[in-house]
């Protein structure tokens, strides 16, 4: 494959809006392009979904490829492996970058073996060095950080964890989109998906939720998770909850936060009674602020916390609730 400079990043929808994760690709994408000295081109697939294109390229993509139709619906690792593979063909660019959703790890290795290249995957930092892409990625549970140089074939192949860029804000881009072809073949195609069954949430999503309280096992038992339930609600917030409060069936696993559940970077994340684990760390540590509230001063949350309260969460969180109702008075 010839050789390029330019960056393309795969996006994903969620009906017709864009997943957050996609605008944190052009924000990681733009950051390489101009290192590369190319540009930026998006490619996405699902039904109906002009109006996220034309998102993309408001956001700082300089082309947004789109596939519309049926087969794109639903992101099956088949038909999304044959639209990357030939978005690749067709743009040869130096990078690509695909979101480390569900979907994307499994899409993701396919279109590496298909192309003959390297991935690396799970990835928070990107950079550019004697032009190649420098992955830093997190290891042995997130203790440790590697950085990869994806030197040698390309297009050189990532995936990024979700949470791990700032999302891309500009409105006034004026990127090209157009509409694409994708040639299928029967394998292609061979897993259909025949019904999507949503679990209820009781309250906001954690992707892209701008403020987040979790919980953990410092509540002691499952309901006093009312008191997570009740600050979150006072301040406008979606729940969270720990792996070990999640591992003891006190919360579903929608709501973890953490290296097996979910990376968030909310512009405020509160932990109450979560002491800290790597494996929690590395979920949430992007937050542009932490509130930590635990009993134990020397719990690790305190050392990325931006404000730590020390004292018994029982009298501590209803205090804050109160006062967060009458400022919000």
């Amino acid at each position: 494959m010839a050789e390029g400079n330019g960056v393309l990043i795969v996006a994903e929808a969620a009906g017709s809006d864009l997943r957050p994760v996609s605008l944190e690709l052009i924000t990681a994408g733009r950051q390489l392009a101009d290192a590369l000295g190319g540009g930026v081109t998006a490619v996405i697939g699902g039904m109906a979904i002009e109006d996220a294109a034309q998102r993309l390229a408001a956001a700082g993509a300089d082309k947004v490829l789109v596939a519309d139709g049926d087969a794109f619906a639903d992101v099956t690792a088949g038909v999304w492996t044959a639209l990357v593979t030939q978005a690749i063909e067709r743009t040869q660019p130096a990078a690509v970058l695909i979101p480390g959703t569900t979907a994307g790890r499994d899409y993701a290795p396919r279109v590496a073996a298909r192309l003959g290249v390297g991935l690396a995957a799970d990835c928070v930092e990107l950079a550019v060095e004697d032009g190649a892409v420098v992955a830093v990625r997190p290891v042995l549970g997130g203790r440790v950080q590697t950085a990869v140089k994806l030197a040698g074939n390309t297009p050189q192949m990532a995936t990024v964890r979700a949470g791990s860029f700032e999302r891309a804000t500009g409105s006034d881009g004026n990127g090209s989109v157009e509409l694409i072809d994708v040639s299928l073949s029967d394998d292609d195609t061979r897993v259909k998906v025949l019904e999507l069954v949503q679990e209820a949430a009781a309250g906001q999503s954690l992707e892209g939720a701008d403020r987040i309280v979790s919980g953990g096992r410092g509540l002691k038992e499952p309901d006093q998770f009312k008191l997570v339930e009740d600050l979150a609600a006072a301040l406008g917030a979606a729940v969270g909850a720990s792996r070990a409060v999640v591992d003891a069936g006190w919360r579903p696993h929608s709501e973890q936060v953490g290296q097996t559940g979910q990376t968030v970077s909310p512009r405020l994340y509160v932990a109450v009674g979560i002491s800290g684990a790597v494996q929690h760390l590395v979920g949430m540590q992007s937050s542009d602020y932490i509130v930590a509230i635990n009993r134990d001063p020397d719990a690790p949350i305190f050392k990325i916390a931006s404000f730590g309260i020390v004292g018994d969460l029982f009298e501590v969180v209803p205090a804050v609730i109160d006062e967060v109702k009458v400022a919000r008075a």
